[in-house]
């Protein structure tokens, strides 16, 4: 338990930022998996889905939820599986 109220503060501060990176990073998942299913399921139709989970990879990285390397990883991995499917990505 915290002594102090500055620990206390730091334990409270702590459970929000969990709460917090938590419901992020299970969006971030779920974008995830969408993107993947919509790769599977209409290659042809999976560019905006695997653009808008790419930008959901970036934004958390940016802000710290999942380490810079992972979302990079991750995107790669989306662009790779995308263009395997025989379509093409657009960046703009």
């Amino acid at each position: 338990m915290a002594n102090h109220a500055s620990a206390e503060k730091r334990n409270r501060q702590r459970i929000n930022r969990t709460e917090r990176n938590r419901a992020a990073k299970s969006q971030l998942r779920t974008e995830v998996k969408k993107a993947r299913a919509a790769i599977k399921a209409t290659p042809a139709d999976a560019t905006k889905v695997v653009i808008a989970a790419v930008g959901e990879l970036h934004s958390a990285a940016l802000k710290g939820k999942i380490p810079r390397k992972r979302a990079s990883r991750l995107t790669s991995r989306l662009a790779a599986a995308l263009h395997k499917a025989g379509t093409v990505v657009d960046k703009r």
